[in-house]
């Protein structure tokens, strides 16, 4: 297949896929997801993505349709299938079906996988960024579907040509991206925004953690302010979709770069560990 969609047990192409109007998430957005790439049939971080995801779910207190090992099994069994190992695998648990109630409906939640081409990141070039106010609600360690604030700031930076749009809770602590933690690099210091309630746990930002401990840069992980994102030597923003990439430009304006020793260093060291866990480098 070349794009693929699974729907409780039914599989097929995605542009053929249905599912039902009265599955919860059509009205409510009730349910959480977890994503991640994979490269060469090897799908990368799985167990901690789908931790993140039944995690996400019992704080939502939704009780998932598979165990954990099942979830995994799919996952694998359904990448098997595509026509190229390079891919973004994307999967979804709503808390179920029924008429329209706020309450919880009786029943068991439903799951969504859908998996679409995508060559493995690595591209060194720096991108643009945006600045905008986080009016967020307070859940957002909680990988929910509830995503319009990140959906009009994504269309912020999708507008004024920018890669990223970067959240700040006013008066000025930033917290993380429309789609990415953010971090910074300053005299040698890795920055990075505590995990509390106003940013999710990315994956990869524990993988570029570790890496800045096994090359022995200081990490702090504490929160920052705009100012101190303006006058970084290097701005890094985190996803399960591109892995990492570089900032150089913010609010329109010329930003980081000034460490780019550091940055090679980082970048290798978290690549090299995503092309161990998928197969080998090329």
């Amino acid at each position: 297949m070349k794009e693929l969609g699974y729907y409780n047990g039914r599989i097929g192409e995605l542009s053929e896929m249905q599912v039902p109007m009265s599955d919860r998430v059509s009205w409510f957005g009730d349910g959480v997801y977890d994503a991640g790439l994979c490269r060469n049939y090897h799908i990368f971080c799985l167990d901690e993505h789908v931790d993140r995801l039944f995690r996400s779910a019992s704080m939502l207190d939704i009780t998932p349709p598979v165990s954990k090992e099942e979830l995994k099994e799919i996952l694998r069994d359904l990448v098997r299938k595509m026509d190229t190992g390079d891919l973004f695998v994307y999967y979804q648990i709503t808390r179920g079906g029924g008429k329209r109630t706020h309450a919880f409906p009786e029943g068991k939640a439903n799951l969504w996988v859908t998996l679409t081409p995508r060559k493995p990141g690595g591209d060194k070039t720096p991108v643009a960024a945006v600045t905008t106010e986080d009016t967020r609600f307070l859940h957002c360690n909680i990988k929910t579907l509830n995503l319009i604030p990140s959906v009009m700031a994504a269309e912020k930076a999708k507008r004024a040509g920018a890669y990223e749009s970067i959240f700040y809770r006013a008066p000025d602590r930033v917290t993380e991206g429309a789609h990415s933690n953010v971090h910074i690099l300053k005299d040698g210091e890795f920055h990075t925004a505590p995990l509390d309630n106003l940013i999710l746990p990315g994956t990869v930002r524990a993988h570029l953690i570790a890496a800045c401990r096994r090359l022995g840069i200081p990490v702090y992980e504490t929160p920052f302010t705009l100012e101190e994102l303006r006058n970084a030597d290097e701005i890094f923003v985190t996803n399960s979709g591109d892995l990492m990439k570089r900032v150089g430009r913010l609010d329109g304006k010329e930003a980081g770069l000034k460490s780019p020793a550091l940055f090679e260093a980082l970048h290798k060291e978290l690549f090299d560990e995503f092309y161990e866990e998928t197969g080998g480098k090329d």
